[in-house]
């Protein structure tokens, strides 16, 4: 974020350099404390620390604005991160309910993998950079804003509310509208389960676009308001991702509900392109996307991947936009080929013609591989120790050198797609061979000191 560092300018007037960062721009902001109760951060201007309540609250989103306003984006807790808990927590509860409802588990051991392995994917660029969003968001708030609404009014909270959901909406429907974008959405929609495990799974790509939906709200709302709402916002789409909860009653009008999202995630062709909303489903009644469950939905994408290749799942749908691009023939028509829906085909509607996603027959069988007991143990415990780096990773990111960084991201994505590979099951032996290959390297960065548990017990177990 080295140009938010710099100075910017509102208008004419020259924001001093004490404020270059964007955190807390204006006089009036800065001058009296919070009124007692307002949620403050250190003094030091580090994070502010939550307790277990009000994380948990943060994921429904009724955290109110007494203790989720701060006034510089220092401030801000890290909300997702402190959330891990309670993700493997609720997945845990979901598993309960699931068995006690319907004796079976929710989710199966690969495509809860593929998951949480797509989701440490999409989060591996933020170990090395800031987050596109607060950057651009900063420097259009640092040098372009009209006016600014005061950081610690209940009313900024709940505008903010509205302006990141609204904003969420209008970004949500164009990545099914455009192909391109597309390309990077689809991967949240691949899984054939609908559970916790499909709320973790995240596109690398799809943050380097969203942010410019962001940026009309950083003419007015201070960054230290969006950067809380951004992320209560993609917390509260956690829990909606569930097949234990049947219907909410008179909430089903106002919010985004596990009932309503089930829907967008169906390939049926009734739910094809519905429920868009993150937070409240009101934008999709008042502009005609909205649609109430009904038949059974079976989930994925219309034309299945069979794949719980972390890497492949990310970039296919690009390679098949480069074939496609280059098969179709004129200009026009290869311009649409990127911007024109993914059903789209020359001679046909922008979306494509609903006529061609396949019908759905209440047979269909996800794409689940035959693999051993012992294959399943292997990946889940070596998939646990991936979990740990990972986690310890986060935690002494400040403090380990750019190259023992890469290092380990690297080792973490060759991890997750060995994992990958061997829950398909192939016949061929590139599955083996990679994953010798991933121990090898696992024992020679541990032997030299650049892997490390976060707990003292797991190091034994590193050197068996």
């Amino acid at each position: 974020g080295g140009s938010c560092a710099q100075a910017g300018r509102r208008g004419r007037r020259r924001v001093p350099p004490g404020e270059g960062r964007g955190l807390s721009p204006s006089p009036r902001s800065r001058a009296p404390p919070p009124p007692c109760g307002r949620a403050m951060g250190s003094e030091a201007g580090g994070p502010r620390a939550t307790a277990p309540g009000q994380q948990l609250r943060a994921l429904f989103y009724v955290l109110p604005p007494g203790e989720s306003s701060f006034r510089t984006v220092e401030e801000v807790p890290d909300y997702v991160e402190k959330s891990i808990p309670f993700f493997i927590a609720f997945i845990g509860l979901e598993f309960a309910v699931s068995w006690v409802q319907k004796r079976k588990l929710s989710g199966r051991i690969n495509d809860g993998i593929s998951s949480l392995s797509l989701g440490i994917l999409s989060r591996l660029p933020d170990v090395l950079f800031r987050s596109v969003d607060l950057i651009s968001y900063i420097y259009v708030w640092n040098n372009y804003r009209l006016f600014e609404l005061p950081w610690d009014s209940p009313w900024t909270w709940y505008l903010t509310l509205l302006g990141v959901d609204f904003a969420y909406y209008c970004f949500h429907r164009i990545s099914h509208e455009v192909n391109i974008l597309w390309a990077a959405h689809q991967v949240h929609h691949s899984s054939e389960d609908y559970n916790l495990f499909t709320a973790l799974r995240q596109s690398v790509l799809q943050k380097y676009t969203s942010w410019i939906f962001n940026l009309p709200m950083a003419l007015f709302i201070p960054p230290s308001v969006f950067a809380v709402h951004l992320q209560f916002n993609l917390l509260y789409q956690f829990w909606i991702h569930t097949e234990v909860i049947t219907n909410l009653g008179p909430l089903e009008w106002i919010l985004n509900t596990p009932s309503h999202h089930r829907v967008h995630h169906g390939r049926n062709p009734y739910c094809i392109d519905k429920n868009y909303g993150g937070t409240f489903i009101i934008w999709d009644r008042i502009f005609g996307t909205f649609e109430a469950e009904d038949a059974k939905v079976v989930y994925g994408l219309t034309h299945p991947v069979n794949s719980f290749d972390p890497i492949m799942l990310q970039l296919r749908p690009l390679a098949h936009i480069w074939n496609t691009f280059w098969a179709t023939p004129g200009f026009c028509n290869k311009l649409s080929v990127i911007f024109k829906g993914p059903g789209w085909g020359p001679g046909k509607p922008r979306l494509g013609l609903p006529e061609e996603i396949p019908v759905i027959t209440g047979k269909e069988v996800p794409f689940n591989p035959s693999v051993p007991a012992y294959l399943n143990c292997y990946a889940v415990v070596h998939f646990a120790v991936i979990m740990d780096l990972y986690t310890e990773l986060l935690g002494t990111v400040t403090m380990l050198s750019q190259g023992t960084i890469l290092l380990r991201i690297g080792f973490i994505i060759l991890s997750l797609t060995s994992f990958g590979l061997l829950m398909e099951n192939r016949q061929d032996t590139k599955p083996g061979i990679l994953e010798i290959i991933r121990c090898l390297v696992f024992v020679g960065v541990y032997k030299l000191g650049h892997l490390r548990s976060q707990f003292s017990s797991l190091c034994y177990a590193y050197e068996v």
